[in-house]
């Protein structure tokens, strides 16, 4: 049976909503032979400019850039006045916006004039957000996200198609993700998934958005979500070069959940495909014990890492690290640094980071009181923006400098907050830690490290090496390494003399 051109686009379009993009491809070639072969050439404009939206969103260029090429000939060669002229400059408006989002800014106010005047919904709502885009980038934050919300209202109100809706959802959450915007990314995620659970049979996040998506669930203590979003993303993204994203992601939840084996081997599929795997290939040789290459690690990145966005996460990460290190002055300059682009950025979720990360420099370098103040801001704002895993961690934090202050009560009720939380999402990594509480940097002797005082403690407490793996989350080869570092460090050749050193040390 031969389909009407028609027919033909309803079924690209059904079939790209429902996964099938290889069918989708099809439809439209085969749209776009039928238009051509009627002579129809805004109709075959038309099918080439959306088979290229279909193959760049894959990141297929070269393939993209031909069927662009052609409806390019099609619709502006042959002078056609249409909608579908609108369709080819938010191309030309997406290719502006690295190298110049004032001209993009013009570019896609045009896409909304083509949208108004042929009355194309889709058009204007891809004005809109391609305007957002382009006033953030210009630094013009209040106006951009105006502009992306009402891109978003639209989206939620069913004025636009399927396709588009997505499309624009995806682009939002990126924006939010650079812009440290979590309350926004998880309003609007919220509202898609309501307009998604209406129509179960679509696919509408697709490649990168599956990435971006995953860190909103991971925020909101979603994590079982969050990570089968990572592992679609991993799926979706073969062959594209945003894979080593959703690489890194799908190792950020592994790593959180205690799986170090899985989230290494996550961490290198990211690193294969051009992705940086810092901070979070360094906060796993922490959480593994190898304080050392932790630090080495983040002072080699930390010297590269410009961009603000990337350079913050960063920075929170090196402070933590420089910490266990017992490197309080490092620390010191990473949290002031962050504090700084914070104050001029202005971003909530940053700010939150900042006085994360300052309160703990104050709580290790003696000054729990001062911490207190600025642990106290960091978790409201996490409560605020509904991130239950980092309020957990800043909890855990004031419960420390509470008990330096000879409150243990309030302690106490801090740690069993913290606890709660962390049994509930099942970070098993940070459950360990507040079981074995190590001893500050300054009271740990020998130059153990935070972690090797912890599995003194448990040897110490007559565990085997296997439940010391148990309890850590950790093989058994690392238990056996980490004992190795020990007993170096300290002068001993067996478990009991490494018992008697700790209780002569007080580290149990």
């Amino acid at each position: 049976m031969v389909l009407e051109v028609a027919d033909l686009e309803r079924l690209a379009v059904a079939a790209y909503l429902t996964g099938h993009d290889d069918a989708s491809d099809d439809a439209w070639v085969l749209a776009h032979e039928a238009c051509h072969a009627a002579g129809d050439e805004v109709g075959a404009g038309r099918s080439a400019g959306w088979l290229s939206w279909n193959l760049l969103l894959r990141g297929d260029m070269a393939r993209a850039g031909g069927w662009l090429a052609r409806a390019n000939t099609l619709l502006v060669d042959g002078g056609h006045d249409c909608a579908e002229r609108g369709l080819l400059l938010v191309f030309e408006a997406l290719f502006q916006l690295d190298e110049d989002p004032a001209a993009a800014f013009a570019t896609f106010v045009a896409v909304g004039d083509y949208g108004e005047r042929f009355g194309d919904r889709d058009l204007v709502a891809l004005s809109r957000l391609g305007c957002g885009q382009a006033l953030i980038a210009q630094g013009e934050l209040a106006r951009g996200t105006a502009s992306l919300d009402e891109a978003m209202v639209a989206v939620t109100a069913g004025e636009v198609t399927a396709p588009i809706a997505g499309i624009v959802y995806c682009a939002v959450l990126l924006v939010c993700h650079k812009t440290f915007d979590p309350r926004r990314a998880r309003e609007w995620t919220a509202a898609l998934t309501r307009w998604c659970d209406a129509q179960p049979d679509l696919v509408p996040y697709r490649g990168q958005c599956l990435v971006h998506r995953s860190e909103v669930l991971q925020l909101g203590g979603e994590w079982a979500s969050a990570l089968e979003s990572a592992r679609r993303a991993c799926e979706a993204l073969a062959g594209h070069p945003a894979i080593g994203d959703a690489f890194y992601q799908q190792a950020e939840m592994r790593r959180l959940r205690g799986e170090y084996d899985e989230a290494d081997a996550a961490y290198r599929g990211a690193s294969r495909f051009g992705r940086e795997p810092q901070p979070g290939l360094a906060l796993l040789r922490l959480a593994q014990g190898d304080s050392p290459a932790a630090l080495a690690a983040m002072r080699r990145v930390a010297g590269e890492a410009r961009d603000p966005s990337g350079r913050s996460r960063v920075l929170a990460a090196y402070v933590e690290i420089a910490l266990a290190a017992g490197e309080g002055d490092e620390a010191r300059v990473a949290a002031d640094e962050l504090t700084a682009i914070a104050a001029r950025l202005g971003a909530t979720l940053l700010q939150a980071l900042a006085d994360q990360a300052r309160g703990a420099v104050l709580l290790a370098g003696g000054d729990a009181r001062g911490a207190l103040e600025a642990l106290r801001a960091a978790c409201s704002t996490w409560a605020e923006v509904g991130a239950p895993y980092e309020s957990a961690r800043v909890r855990a934090l004031i419960g420390a400098a509470c008990r330096a202050l000879g409150d243990d009560d309030a302690a106490e009720m801090e740690l069993d907050a913290a606890r709660a939380v962390f049994e509930a999402l099942g970070a098993a990594p940070d459950l360990a830690r507040l079981a074995t509480p190590a001893a500050s940097p300054a009271a740990r002797p020998s130059g153990l490290t935070a972690r090797e005082a912890q599995v003194l403690a448990l040897v110490a407490s007559g565990n085997t090496n296997h439940q010391i793996a148990v309890v850590l989350v950790v093989s058994d080869h690392t238990v056996r390494r980490h004992l190795q570092n020990i007993f170096a460090k300290i002068g001993v050749s067996s478990r009991a003399g490494a018992t008697a050193y700790a209780f002569t040390h007080g580290l149990v």
